[in-house]
């Protein structure tokens, strides 16, 4: 029986938290967390720190329309001779969720938001994420804060982190933001009622450009995915949203990378320990140069992230259409990355596709357990503070950290999945032209080019591999499970 469309959110809430738990993942808090929360009743306050009182500046988040936990500010300066003075504010959380705490122990077994179809599973309890240590607009904050001066060719001239006070003048969106950048909007009412402000975000986005193109030469990689979110009506999904890039996200996530390169490099300059995030050299190296040569480009046998850059380049300007489906082959070819250690006189692997060696996550402490630790390790370091935590319990962490990131990744999967599954089940029968996304002993997996699902190929998946085009058929589809299955058929003739 096909269950009531009003009923979908329920269905996928039902659904979230049972796979939640069968991935080893708390759904719920702990009776401990909440009696902890209800004693907690207001922000931070400065405690006889050194603290800079920034709240003057232009500070303005921007983030995803329905973003509430805001762990971010950005603002920027002009410097004689065309730099810029960028900082990032970051929200200090630590400031309330203590260590050993048990509402720590709840983000330390989680390790990372969990945002589902159904509903979000936030790694600390509302009341913290999304009020009392969210960089809310025109609240009094505690905030580490990463500058950096910012040359006319993107290089970073000079760089420094610290306690401050903040204060966020505009709560701000990506997509009118990126509207009013690239000149197709008009701008948004919060950016016009904050005096220099627009001049401000023009200034981001210029030094944001700068900072781009500088890691392309170096070889960062260009991807374009299909990212794709379920519309609800109500409570029924009526259709898929694919999320772009746009010029507002490139602000934030350049300055998100500088400033997660300096917090790296601020903790090896005070011997400090650090867990980094990497991304080795692609495990399939072979099949992207295979991928690339079926494109008329010739790659090196050895992984080089340059002239996979310029492969992956050249790809957009032939097809931009088709273009993301080719990113997301190189991607699922490149392997995912992982949490790493890196310990005094060691040295870690860096990020292969961003072409950086120094790399850490430590600018979403309301979303990441890892960002929370080197939170502890900056603050430690800046106030000459005895290490927060031993060799041994960082080598844990990363390890911890990578494995329950890949659980939350799968259930986040699997309950889009089942929002998939929702939305095709009255379409079984149908053909669609599709793209090989996975291929392995454990299965062949493929996307459909008009919907943005993807599902496993159970009749006719010999021979093909990552990137093939091909044509299948839907033939059932399991809510429950988060299954859809299809058959590789011939292109019907017309």
């Amino acid at each position: 029986m096909q269950p009531d469309n009003k009923q979908h959110r329920s269905i996928l809430q039902r659904i979230a938290h049972r796979v939640m738990l069968q991935r080893g993942l708390l759904p719920d808090f702990s009776s401990e967390a909440l009696v902890e929360l209800d004693r907690i009743q207001s922000p931070a306050s400065i405690i006889g720190e050194q603290v800079h009182d920034l709240r003057g500046l232009l500070w303005a988040s921007i983030d995803n329309n329905d973003s509430r936990d805001l762990d971010q500010l950005t603002v920027a300066e002009a410097l004689p001779g065309d730099k810029v003075k960028i900082l990032v504010a970051v929200a200090d959380v630590d400031a309330l969720v203590t260590t050993g705490s048990a509402i720590d122990e709840h983000a330390h077994h989680n390790t990372t938001s969990v945002y589902t179809a159904g509903m979000i599973f936030p790694m600390l309890p509302e009341k913290l994420s999304t009020d009392l240590t969210s960089l809310n607009i025109e609240e009094d904050r505690l905030a580490i804060v990463v500058e950096m001066v910012i040359n006319a060719d993107g290089s970073l001239e000079v760089s420094d982190i610290y306690r401050a006070l903040v204060r966020n003048h505009a709560k701000l969106a990506y997509n009118s933001v990126a509207a009013w950048l690239e000149g197709v909007g008009i701008p948004p009412e919060a950016i016009e009622s904050v005096k220099g402000l627009a001049e401000n975000l023009r200034l981001q986005d210029r030094a944001a450009q700068f900072m781009k193109n500088l890691r392309h030469i170096h070889g960062a990689l260009s991807f374009e995915t299909v990212e794709a979110r379920p519309i609800f009506d109500g409570d029924e999904i009526r259709d898929l949203e694919v999320e772009k890039k746009n010029r507002a996200k490139d602000i934030i996530e350049d300055f998100m990378i500088g400033a997660n390169g300096v917090t790296a490099r601020y903790l090896s300059s005070k011997k400090f320990p650090s867990i980094r995030r990497v991304v080795r050299t692609p495990k399939r190296w072979e099949r992207i140069v295979e991928l690339a040569d079926e494109h008329g480009f010739k790659l090196p046998n050895t992984p080089d992230s340059k002239s996979l850059e310029e492969f992956l380049t050249r790809a957009k300007a032939a097809d931009p259409v088709r273009f993301p489906d080719l990113s997301l082959a190189v991607i699922k070819l490149m392997g995912s990355g992982e949490y790493v250690a890196e310990l005094q006189g060691d040295t870690a692997p860096g990020h292969f596709g961003l072409a950086v060696r120094d790399y850490t996550h430590s600018t979403a402490p309301n979303r990441r357990y890892t960002d929370l630790v080197t939170q502890r390790l900056l603050k430690a370091a800046i106030g000459g503070s005895p290490l927060p935590y031993t060799n041994d319990e960082l080598e844990a962490l990363a390890k911890h950290c990578t494995e329950e990131e890949d659980a939350a990744n799968k259930v986040e999967r699997q309950v889009g999945k089942s929002a998939a599954a929702l939305l095709l089940e009255s379409r079984i029968g149908e053909q669609f032209d599709a793209i090989v996304t996975g291929s392995s002993v454990k299965g062949t997996w493929a996307r459909l080019l008009t919907i943005p699902v993807e599902g496993r190929i159970v009749h006719g998946f010999e021979g093909i591999d990552v990137g093939n085009r091909i044509h299948v058929q839907l033939i059932s589809v399991d809510v429950d499970r988060g299954y859809i299955d299809f058959r590789k058929v011939s292109p019907s003739r017309h």
